[in-house]
């Protein structure tokens, strides 16, 4: 009897998960079937449903996870942890586990060493699994290296030990993997950089980098009139300070390689240290988890081998899966498997999570340019407390974050840590928290069919960053001029004593970002000359790529004194606009106050209230992209406020990405798309829509992931109120 089911669920494959009757030879009961763990989530990893992925990569075969005869044929043929074929021979030792899929046995190993003991395919639990014995040298002519990049010794490939039932440690809510590796104390294991300082693909890109770097940031400044009568004065005068960044150079790759997709622009560029903080409680199991896996191996497949990675898993407690590697080839294959490993269960601790993802980046021994973490997560923190506990029910990230992840960081060391928030159920305030903090962003993600389509639009941020260390100076010119307030959002900004001089630290930029500052002074009367200079500014920054520092200088501001019976000049639409997005801004934070202490009505006030304001503004009148993107926006967010259930649900999360997203000038994902309004749109660099386009392309061309997401996209997510 128990034959016969096992060659029935070697049949099946992928195709369903099925109940086993319990025979002499299987004394413990499997796992309940839950039907969102009917699909591979290897499959789902797999570069072969990606369209155009990096050719150098081994796939498997085309006809990747199909759920139907084709899949049983995947899965024979095809080891589901690395994602290369299984071959008899050639030094490649194969083990068949008790529910009869194949796997190469290094690859077994390394996923019982990361402490996996569930197969990828059809989720069984094992009660055998495989060790590898001591190491010996291999037989002469034969590699000792598998595909995956382990050692492996082919005449001890036959080790197998019986596993002990789970140990469940009650106190801290989480089953203890008994095979887990231990980590080390201090995490300076990362991969040498070697002599890749440089981001450059393709070798026709080798002489991309040359010109001058004074050509890396246009400045242009505003004053809110043009002219002003010379008996006039004000005490409030505001001036628009416009920053952007210069686009990267942009080559065709020219490998000749033509793929479905269009082809990702390849440009010199910084490489990152990315490290990723992702939440595998318990409430991640099923859809959730698959679709993170896919996620995951998006980004894994779009870094370069000048890129590193790590990847921290967090619920009760934190482990690292690997340490920072380089993404080659041969990288991007062990980070898949070790990311396929994962399995959801136990508690959220964040906190712990973000504590070991940032030893991570103080122990490492060398830094690329870049440095950045990502932290996912659907949950409350459920071990994280501060202060009495009970006064104060949310935790101080404040206090219990590393030095290294404060923005304002003396040591001049700073981790931005962009935060995603999914579902109705995580902890919006505290992610946000953290974001602002570290001087990340925070994105919500309402739907779980879009975790993919956040990461991709994150990533292709920080892999396009163009200036670093930036910093604005802005200097009084007239002798009777001071600085009234410098607006700059998230930003730190000072002025200094006297109010003659004020500096913005703006830090990194993205190729194309903009960042718009207003900048309130005093203007005297003229009594004589026909023209006043109020500022002059400078910007000091640090090209990533050549390292050098830059010093780039404005012309001054002037207005000009007509005699006077003359009219005042002109209002600028920029400065009106600019002035319309942070009053917007600010609604959102009071209405988000008034919402937190139980008054919606009166947040919805506060939001129409700004509606109206800005309805009769300049900008407004002349159809201004950004002044309707803001409307839309403050309406948005109203009708998220419908009942106290529905702002719980999704309205304090959309808020909060929206306030993240204009605090620091930069695009986060809202709601249930990464493109649901043209706000969002306005904050996109040419390099996230790239990225972006390239993960929707592939997500829509896997017949495995649309079979997936459709459930949610027809019921399991919860509508937006309208």
């Amino acid at each position: 009897m128990g034959s016969k089911w096992r060659k029935m669920k070697l049949a099946l494959g992928l195709n369903l998960c099925v109940f086993v009757p319990r025979t002499l030879e299987d004394s413990s009961p499997l796992p309940d079937c839950d039907s969102t763990e009917r699909f591979s989530d290897a499959a789902l990893l797999s570069p072969a449903h990606w369209g155009s992925s990096r050719p150098s990569t081994p796939t498997p075969s085309s006809h990747g996870l199909t759920f139907s005869k084709s899949g049983s044929k995947f899965s024979k043929q095809t080891c589901s942890i690395c994602l290369t074929k299984l071959k008899q021979g050639g030094g490649l030792a194969i083990f068949t586990a008790e529910c009869s899929h194949s796997f190469h046995f290094h690859c077994v190993v390394s996923n019982v060493k990361h402490g996996n003991q569930i197969c990828p395919v059809c989720r069984a639990q094992w009660k055998e699994i495989p060790v590898q014995g001591p190491s010996l040298d291999p037989p002469p002519g034969r590699a000792s290296v598998g595909p995956a990049g382990w050692n492996q010794n082919n005449a001890l490939m036959t080790v197998v030990r019986r596993l002990p039932p789970p140990r469940r440690d009650l106190s801290r809510r989480l089953i203890v993997p008994l095979c887990q590796a231990p980590e080390p104390g201090v995490f300076d294991d990362d991969e040498s950089l070697g002599n890749q300082t440089i981001c450059a693909e393709s070798s026709c890109n080798k002489n991309s980098a040359d010109g001058d770097s004074t050509k890396i940031i246009q400045m242009k400044t505003y004053p809110e009139i043009s002219a002003a009568p010379k008996s006039k004065s004000y005490d409030d005068f505001t001036v628009l300070v416009h920053l952007k960044a210069a686009a990267s150079v942009r080559r065709q790759n020219c490998t000749g390689n033509q793929a479905t997709l269009p082809q990702f622009s390849r440009t010199p560029r910084a490489p990152v240290d990315l490290v990723t903080v992702l939440d595998i409680s318990g409430s991640m199991a099923g859809t959730k988890l698959a679709l993170l896996k896919r996620a995951m191996g998006f980004v894994i497949q779009n870094l370069s081998s000048c890129d590193r990675l790590s990847v921290i898993a967090f619920s009760s407690t934190a482990r690292r899966l690997f340490p920072l590697r380089r993404m080659t080839d041969t990288g991007r294959q062990q980070a898949l498997q070790a990311v396929n490993s994962l399995v959801a269960n136990g508690g959220t601790n964040i906190a712990e999570g973000l504590r070991k993802g940032a030893k991570i980046m103080e122990d490492r021994r060398e830094k690329n340019a870049v440095s950045s973490i990502i932290l996912l997560s659907d949950g409350q923190d459920t071990y994280t407390v501060s202060g009495s506990g009970v006064n104060q029910p949310q935790p101080n990230y404040q206090l219990l974050l590393p030095l290294s992840m404060h923005a304002k960081d003396e040591s001049g060391f700073q981790i931005p840590v962009h935060s995603f928030g999914f579902g109705a159920d995580h902890d919006a305030s505290s992610m946000h928290s953290i974001s602002e903090i570290s001087g990340g962003t925070f994105s919500f993600i309402e739907t779980e069919a879009v975790i993919q389509d956040a990461f991709a639009q994150c990533i292709g941020g920080l892999l396009s960053v163009v200036v670093q260390e930036l910093q604005v100076a802005i200097e009084c010119v007239h002798a009777n001029i001071h600085l009234g307030s410098l607006k700059a959002g998230s930003y730190p900004s000072r002025l200094m004593v006297g109010g003659r001089t004020g500096f913005i630290d703006v830090g990194d930029l993205y190729a194309d970002e903009e960042r718009d500052f207003l900048v309130s002074v005093n203007v005297p009367v003229e009594p004589s000359g026909n023209s006043t200079p109020l500022l002059r500014v400078r910007c000091v920054y640090r090209d990533p790529i050549t390292k050098q520092t830059t010093t780039l200088e404005s012309d001054e501001v002037r207005i000009e004194r007509p005699d006077m019976g003359g009219e005042p000049g002109v209002i600028s639409v920029e400065v009106d606009r600019q002035c319309n997005r942070l009053q917007a801004a600010e609604a959102m934070a009071q209405a988000r106050i008034a919402a937190e202490q139980g008054d919606l009505a009166g947040a919805v006030a506060i939001l129409e209230k700004c509606r109206m304001v800005l309805s009769q503004t300049v900008s407004a009148k002349s159809h201004d992209r950004l002044c309707v993107a803001l409307d839309a926006e403050l309406k948005e967010m109203q009708e998220r406020m419908a009942s106290r259930h529905v702002y719980e649900a999704s309205g304090r999360a959309y808020i909060l990405s929206g306030l993240s997203s204009h605090s620091w000038q930069r695009a986060t994902a809202r709601g249930d798309s990464t493109d649901s309004s043209s706000l969002v749109q306005s904050y996109q660099t040419p390099s996230m829509l790239e990225m972006l386009t390239r993960s929707q392309a592939t997500f829509l061309s896997s017949p495995a992931a649309q079979r997936l997401v459709q459930p949610l996209l027809s019921c399991g997510s919860q509508p937006k109120p309208r």
